[in-house]
């Protein structure tokens, strides 16, 4: 039992953990979690949004850049544009990107993982774009420009598998009262990245390898991320709906 626990917490403690690329934040695919980056994380990426993976206020593929960092074990605060098309014949610009939405994103954790006993979950409350200036004045509405806007509460329990890996368990309730990408419901996820015995070069390079599904309160969405050069480049893919392809790349650095 103690070299279980031992176990327990050093692979807890060593988990890469996942990047949402289209909000810029820690999560899974589209679904919020519980997990946190290492103190004095900072991380920047860039991602090719399809339609499907986006508000309605994006009727076509799009891009998107974010800069991340978590300040402490229990905060992380992050940035995120999205580009914008315009068609204005009269301007001369025909569906080109002009323009781009900012949000910005807080995540703090209040229960860390394992703090009452081992099987206790990790526990984060957060939001994206919480505000916005356009439209609905102060605080976010029905309307506006606060495209990406959501409040959640989520709860992560990591499970180690000797030899083989780590599975996360995820769920999450997340809110918002928008008329167009309406987010109000339980959110549930499960991702497992592999720790084989690094015996080969096939075990090495499947090591880096993180499997992704959810359910992220509107559609079932599946992917996964791929890790190069000791989590510092991180890419991810994601078919939205099980089938429409979205992907992105993230770069990390460890500030302490």
């Amino acid at each position: 039992m103690k070299n279980f626990l031992i176990l327990f917490i050093f692979i807890c403690a060593t988990t890469k953990v996942c990047a949402q690329f289209p909000y810029g934040t820690t999560g899974l695919l589209h679904m919020p979690t519980a997990d946190m980056q290492r103190d004095k994380t900072f991380m920047t990426g860039g991602s090719l949004l399809g339609q499907e993976a986006t508000p309605d206020a994006w009727n076509y593929k799009t891009w998107n850049y974010y800069v991340n960092i978590t300040f402490f074990p229990w905060m992380e605060v992050g940035y995120t544009c999205t580009l914008l098309r315009m068609n204005s014949p009269e301007l001369g610009i025909n569906n080109e990107f002009t323009n781009q939405d900012r949000n910005f994103s807080l995540r703090l954790r209040l229960w860390k993982e394992g703090w009452w006993n081992q099987w206790t979950p990790q526990i984060v409350i957060g939001s994206n774009d919480p505000i916005t200036t356009a439209f609905e004045g102060n605080g976010v509405g029905e309307t506006g420009n606060g495209y990406w806007n959501r409040y959640y509460l989520a709860a992560t329990k990591h499970i180690p598998f000797l030899g083989i890996g780590d599975l996360g368990l995820h769920a999450s309730y997340v809110y918002n009262k928008r008329k167009e990408y309406h987010l109000n419901g339980p959110a549930f996820g499960a991702n497992f990245r592999f720790a084989l015995p690094e015996t080969s070069i096939v075990y090495k390079a499947i090591n880096g390898l993180d499997l992704r599904a959810e359910y992220d309160s509107r559609t079932i969405n599946i992917g996964g991320q791929y890790s190069f050069w000791k989590d510092y480049i991180n890419t991810v893919v994601e078919l939205n709906q099980c089938k429409y392809l979205s992907g992105g790349l993230v770069f990390k650095v460890h500030l302490k």
